[in-house]
């Protein structure tokens, strides 16, 4: 069954991927009308998440708020699938950078780093960075649960020179490489909600006390990887631009949870600054105010 929905879904995702951006976008309004007014996909979600974290906002300011959100996923998706057929030369000029200096000067002195960035504006696009760099490029991702899609999105990934590893492969990938001596750069998404079970830290984001996945600041404490953090902005449609940002240069110098509580003061930042483009159909605080007893908490 998965590789016949990977067969019928093929050919939409191939023809998708060639269309110049013009039709894709318009392409995107369409879809923006389907998910929007005649699915309604999550939108009861949206609705909550955003009355949570924004109490002080009217009704109709949340309400354009998620208007706006809904129109960026379906170019985020879209975007996605062009990431297929794009050329490197049309991700360069899609996604650029303001400082790569910052980020050049643990290459020069023959470090490895980790860069974590939020599912905020484009996470997708991020492999531009791949051509800026001389270390070898890694992005930690969640296996798919469609073998067929999930060996579909290591080979996209891998067109520009980015190699997907799962979050269980990073810890030995990172201690094969630390061993080896090879200069690594690691990409890993950092925001999403950790099981109640297995989390071990509570914190405040936006305002709500909620689960913190720390498995990212273990793994730079462990090999002593520098800690970046990657923060993105919506320049106009289809064009992002990135800007590192240092959350921690000697890893293991800093207190516990200190790396995770950076990253996500400037997450809230990028929130404020243009709450649409933060991906609200995720259950972050489902979790909310439910730290049992005993765990860590700022």
């Amino acid at each position: 069954m998965q590789r016949l929905v990977f067969l019928l879904t093929y050919p939409f995702l191939w023809g998708v991927s060639k269309l110049p951006f013009r039709l894709l976008y318009l392409l995107s309004d369409g879809l923006f009308f389907i998910i929007y007014k005649v699915v309604r996909y999550r939108r009861k979600v949206v609705k909550e998440n955003l009355e949570l974290v924004f109490p002080e906002k009217s009704s109709q300011e949340r309400h354009r708020i998620a208007r706006a959100f809904y129109a960026h996923m379906c170019d985020m998706f879209l975007e996605m699938i062009k990431t297929m057929n794009i050329s490197e030369e049309d991700l360069q000029k899609h996604f650029t950078f303001t400082n790569l200096e910052t980020f050049r000067q643990f290459e020069a002195q023959d470090k490895s780093t980790v860069t974590f960035f939020p599912h905020y504006a484009s996470w997708e696009w991020t492999i531009a960075l791949d051509p800026h760099i001389k270390s070898k490029g890694y992005g930690v991702y969640q296996t798919l649960n469609n073998k067929y899609f999930d060996r579909w999105v290591r080979r996209v990934r891998a067109r520009l020179g980015t190699s997907l590893i799962t979050t269980n492969e990073s810890w030995k990938v990172m201690g094969r490489n630390n061993a080896e001596g090879i200069v690594a750069t690691y990409g890993m998404l950092n925001d999403q909600s950790p099981t109640r079970k297995k989390a071990r830290y509570w914190a405040p984001f936006m305002g709500i006390t909620v689960p913190m996945h720390v498995g990212g600041e273990t793994l730079c404490k462990k090999f002593d990887l520098p800690a970046l953090y990657l923060k993105v902005r919506k320049i106009k449609r289809g064009y992002y631009q990135g800007t590192f940002i240092v959350l921690s240069a000697a890893p293991k110098t800093v207190p516990a949870y200190e790396i995770t509580d950076a990253f996500f003061r400037e997450l809230e930042i990028a929130i404020r600054e243009a709450p649409e483009y933060y991906f609200w159909t995720h259950k972050r605080w489902k979790h909310r105010n439910k730290a049992p007893k005993g765990t860590t908490s700022p």
